[in-house]
């Protein structure tokens, strides 16, 4: 499952959450500490697996 990376806009805090494409575009996040729906996703790196040496 891909992490995404987001930015409550309440309390400041920042965040980590794994979550299906289903659920990410559902849109329903919290935010962990305060409970606000208030977030917003932040620009994150990405990293992959492959089978593969390079």
């Amino acid at each position: 499952m891909p992490t995404y990376e987001f930015l409550c806009k309440k309390c400041g805090k920042h965040f980590a959450l794994s979550l299906s494409l289903a659920e990410h575009e559902k849109g329903k996040y919290h935010c962990p500490k305060c409970k606000s729906s208030s977030v917003e996703q932040q620009i994150s790196t990405f990293q992959t697996k492959t089978s593969r040496k390079s």
